[in-house]
């Protein structure tokens, strides 16, 4: 009786120390400061300031992704991501890439089904220069069918490498067509060759002239900056830009999924079978859709996690074993996904395996101990978003657009910290039931099939 009592003692003192933990790590974490106001032509700015290092970034995000457009021409917000490196009326065709790295800079892109990014990162001296890039963008940019042709190859080129020719590439795609039947995320992001092939100048010229514009953008300045002065030149490149429509959007709603769904993708690049299980969750700005972050770490984030541990440690019953939680405006997708060791095991088994840690999770709390460490987690994970120029910028950039809050960036992790373990086993109940779900047998494609 004494030993439990001690056993007892210990475990609060654990926790108490977990918590100061906690305490320290989110003390760690500075607070994002950053101001913000509007163009007359609707271009939402935020600029945040820090000169502790001599670096500034220059953003753009617009309100467009692989959702947006017609059905029939899948694929124009990350064709648009490649072809406004073109290049513009007072910059060459393929200068772009070239004016970044001369002036010590760097810079990406990337599409989602929700958004599209520009950004570059350069020494702070070259404030003006990433201004003047990213307005040109916006306002003088070079789409003509030498261009549209150009660009049609490299993303062709981008399709045969990422998803046609990689084993388990089709992958995204695959959860999306059979998960949605009516909203667009059903289609590819990176979309159809087939409609990019037919699409004219025209049609690329009005997708431009409809999401490109300033009242569907936010840029975001970050870094060793003056706030005075930036706000100065903001106005001054971006203040000519014409204000475009409204950008309406009336998406169908998805009727539930009330039986498995179930159904069978053929991947030429692989000899390993696999088995996915998708459900659809809540939009990403809902406390619902956090706790399944947190229901993802719980089942296989780290060797530690439940899954990992269970069918690659102890079971070896699994070469590898996922459960992701996608983030998405509308419908986040949640999945499960792994790959068996050896023929005989089967992807059934492993199913019913991961199957049976979901229904722990609906029937009893998890430890809280296995709570603590998903509060570590989710605080270590606050502070690194956090760490560096381009993260913040990107963050900011995010939370305004996708989420409608930009404190957000300061505030988030109170969400997580909220979430307690009878949340997690109410969310599990909610939403990962096996008559909720698409489950997708992903084989190997024979000669004859």
């Amino acid at each position: 009786m004494s030993f439990n009592k001690k056993q007892t003692h210990m475990k609060k003192g654990l926790l108490t120390f977990s918590a100061c933990i906690l305490a320290i790590i989110t003390s760690i974490a500075q607070e994002v400061k950053f101001e913000e106001f509007d163009l007359d032509n609707g271009l939402h700015v935020i600029l945040h300031q820090d000169n502790t290092a001599p670096v500034v970034s220059t953003s753009v995000m617009y309100d467009v992704g692989g959702k947006d457009g017609d059905r029939s021409r899948t694929g124009f917000a990350h064709f648009f991501e490649h072809l406004l490196f073109e290049g513009t009326e007072n910059i060459g065709r393929g200068e772009f890439m070239k004016i970044i790295p001369a002036n010590g800079g760097t810079f990406n892109a990337y599409t989602s089904q929700d958004k599209t990014y520009y950004y570059e990162i350069f020494p702070s001296n070259k404030l003006e220069l990433g201004l003047w890039l990213e307005s040109e963008r916006m306002l003088h940019p070079v789409i003509d069918q030498v261009g549209v042709d150009t660009q049609n190859e490299v993303v062709k080129e981008e399709r045969r490498q990422s998803f046609d020719n990689r084993p388990y590439g089709q992958i995204l795609n695959t959860i999306g067509e059979n998960l949605f039947v009516l909203h667009p995320y059903k289609d590819s992001n990176i979309g159809e060759m087939a409609h990019l092939d037919a699409a004219t100048l025209e049609e690329f010229m009005t997708f431009f002239r409809t999401y490109y514009v300033p009242n569907n953008a936010v840029l975001v300045v970050a870094g060793d900056i003056d706030i005075a002065k930036t706000k100065a030149l903001v106005k001054d490149y971006f203040g000519a830009v014409k204000k475009g429509p409204e950008v309406v959007r009336n998406f169908p709603s998805e009727a539930p999924i009330t039986e498995t769904v179930k159904a069978t993708t053929y991947d030429k690049n692989i000899q390993t079978p696999a088995i996915i299980a998708a459900y659809r969750g809540p939009g990403m700005a809902t406390k619902d859709a956090r706790v399944l972050d947190m229901i993802s770490s719980y089942l296989s984030g780290g060797k530690s996690s439940v899954l990992y541990k269970k069918l690659v440690d102890e079971q070896k019953q699994a070469l590898t074993v996922q459960a992701i939680n996608i983030p998405q405006v509308d419908y986040n997708i949640f999945a499960l996904f792994a790959l068996p060791l050896g023929d005989q095991v089967t992807i059934q088994t492993l199913l019913s395996e991961m199957d049976e840690e979901i229904v722990k999770m609906q029937s009893e709390l998890i430890s809280e101990r296995d709570y603590q460490k998903l509060q570590n987690q989710f605080e270590n994970q606050f502070v690194n978003s956090n760490a560096s120029i381009s993260g913040i910028a990107d963050s900011l950039a995010t939370y305004y657009l996708l989420y409608g809050d930009v404190n957000l960036i300061n505030n988030e992790i109170d969400i997580y910290r909220s979430i307690s373990r009878e949340d997690i086993q109410n969310v599990a109940k909610k939403y990962l039931n096996a008559n909720q779900r698409v489950e997708i047998d992903y084989l190997p494609k024979k000669d004859d099939q």
